[in-house]
């Protein structure tokens, strides 16, 4: 069986997320709290940094829950919620305001819950350099977090092509069309050229051989 569902961010119901996601977390989240996260990924409308995309990481982070284990779920957990909760193609400060939104929430309505904010915001942070991490700079933890947002490289062949598709969409009307094209074949490339593309062992192993076969396949194929 797939590790990947149809792609959440392709379907419909990409505003909010389920049950079933809700249920991953663990902690629950005040619905105050869950309507204003929802909100911001909502806006702009995107095809692919949407609620769907972070259902789909709360996916992977179960996967790792149930497998090597996080020291701390729920911090992790909170930086899953939230690293794209403010998203503008093009910008350069989605993440850093996407940990200030984590920072100002967890402030907000989980005061008391011993939430360590500082971690969340770094964690989100960091997803501001995929494909300039290497392996040594973090530590496991990190690494797994990092690779579960990255693990769209190693969906099935159609998954992926969504994906790609998604981030196209997301830039257009943002950034020339040319440009963008170049600047993406050489972000992909740059992945393809890594020792690994994956940081953590445990997505190395799952996902390495099927990214490798995507990114070569991306950047080969005409656009």
């Amino acid at each position: 069986m797939s590790d990947f569902a149809t792609p959440a961010f392709a379907s419909a119901a990409k505003d909010r997320l389920s049950e079933a996601s809700l249920e991953l977390l663990p902690l629950p989240l005040p619905a105050e709290q869950l309507a204003e996260l929802q909100a911001a990924y909502a806006a702009p409308p995107r095809a692919y940094h949407n609620i769907g995309h972070v259902a789909e990481v709360l996916r992977h982070y179960a996967d790792v829950a149930a497998g090597p284990g996080w020291e701390r779920p729920r911090e992790v957990a909170l930086a899953v919620l939230y690293h794209d909760a403010i998203y503008q193609a093009g910008r350069r400060d989605n993440e850093a305001r996407s940990a200030q939104l984590a920072r100002e929430h967890i402030a907000r309505w989980l005061p008391d819950a011993g939430i360590d904010a500082d971690f969340v915001v770094e964690l989100i942070e960091l997803t501001a350099r995929h494909g300039a991490i290497a392996r040594d700079d973090v530590g496991e933890q990190v690494r797994l977090f990092l690779d579960g947002d990255m693990a769209i490289l190693g969906a099935e062949p159609a998954v992926f092509d969504a994906y790609d598709r998604g981030i196209a969409s997301e830039y257009r009307g943002h950034v020339p069309g040319p440009l963008f094209r170049l600047n993406r074949r050489r972000f992909l490339k740059a992945l393809l050229k890594r020792e690994r593309i994956f940081l953590s062992d445990f997505f190395h192993d799952r996902y390495d051989a099927a990214a490798r076969n995507n990114l070569r396949r991306a950047v080969t194929t005409k656009r």
